[in-house]
């Protein structure tokens, strides 16, 4: 059985608009409720902050920083079954500093497996109505818990694919170091697109699953992992080579990773395109609830959910049938909403099960 995993204490400074606060949250259900504007979202990005290190808003960890300061932080207290730690991340204008329990951890890698943590909010839609990239990206979140070498062979290629791009535009088809720069293309794309296979063969049974469980009646979820990769490193050698001239005018290879696709329909019509927009977010939260049960099976611990605005994102019935589903996998879970009587967590009201929170103005209080 998974261990579980809970934030316990948080301490954020200068953060957004949380100039200074202090909060500690249940191990099940924590709704936090208040008007639009306040810094619930906030308070949810940093707790995702804490635990991976990133934004689920913005690349740019200075937008991060409240106006007029130089620095901020994010400190919790996390408790992994029965064993507890301390986790920071400092943030100062384009430069940030991780520790865990006061340690440097080797790589941000490490630090971002640590604390697993599945976000839901509005611009998670773009899961299913947005380019392939958002696609991709879940396919790598899954396949850094399967294989965390697969990061890394992420980013060689993303920098051996600009490398090559350069070389062509400043030197044309014949340049000689084209085969260097192609040889990393294909290891480190053959590796990635390995990941990802892996990664689609655990995430898609588990989507179809929780589609299931939270998904209108009488519908069918299809996923199918489109990779672009020639299977063998000769063939993704040949290709490279034979579209060089093709690859310099339109800006990237042909074939490779970078155009990998994990392909959605419902009843075999595309969701991108056919899905009404509860559809969509059925969608969107079922392949959430299957990057829990994935990296749950793969790490052996129960990842953190975030939810923002789930209750203007769901109708009713398939908001009861979410909460229905997170209480036969409980996570912790933090979750924001305008409307707190929308939140049905059903007969949960205990200490040790639910907490009702409020936000006003960047400052957090029980509710």
């Amino acid at each position: 059985m998974p261990r579980s995993l809970a934030v316990e204490g948080l301490s954020v400074r200068d953060f957004r608009n949380l100039e200074s606060v202090e909060v500690d949250f249940g191990p099940r259900f924590n709704v936090v409720s208040g008007d639009n504007g306040q810094g619930k979202t906030n308070l949810l990005e940093a707790v995702y902050v804490l635990a991976t290190s990133r934004s689920f808003r913005t690349s740019k960890l200075g937008e991060l920083i409240a106006i007029g300061r130089t620095t901020a932080s994010v400190r919790g207290r996390i408790r992994e079954d029965h064993e507890e730690r301390e986790q920071s991340v400092g943030l100062r204008r384009g430069l940030r500093a991780v520790r865990i329990d006061g340690k440097r951890p080797a790589t941000l890698a490490a630090y971002a497996v640590r604390t697993p943590t599945a976000v839901f909010h509005p611009g998670a839609l773009g899961l299913t109505n947005g380019a392939g990239s958002e696609r991709r990206r879940l396919l790598d979140r899954v396949g850094l818990y399967l294989s965390a070498a697969s990061l890394g062979d992420a980013d060689t290629y993303a920098k051996a694919i600009r490398a090559r791009q350069r070389v062509l535009e400043a030197r044309g088809e014949a340049a000689t170091d084209l085969d260097g720069w192609e040889e990393l293309i294909v290891r480190h794309g053959l590796a990635l697109s390995a990941a990802r296979t892996a990664a689609a063969a655990s995430l898609i049974p588990a989507a179809k699953r929780a589609f299931g469980r939270i998904g209108p009646a009488g519908t069918k979820l299809g996923l199918h992992y489109e990779r672009s990769a020639p299977l063998t490193g000769d063939a993704f050698r040949a290709e490279l080579r034979k579209n060089r001239i093709r690859d310099r005018a339109r800006g990237s290879p042909g074939v490779g990773p970078h155009r990998d696709e994990l392909a959605l329909d419902l009843d075999s019509r595309p969701v991108r395109s056919m899905a009404s927009q509860g559809q969509h977010r059925a969608v969107v939260l079922a392949l959430k609830l299957a990057e829990i049960e994935v990296v749950a099976e793969a790490c052996g611990v129960r990842p953190i959910l975030l939810l923002d605005e789930v209750s203007s994102e769901l109708d009713r019935a398939r908001t009861a049938a979410l909460f229905a589903a997170l209480r036969d996998e409980p996570s912790q879970v933090l979750l924001t909403t305008t409307r707190p009587g929308l939140i049905d967590t059903g007969t949960l009201s205990g200490m040790d099960e639910r907490r009702d929170f409020h936000v006003e103005d960047g400052r957090i209080s029980r509710s």
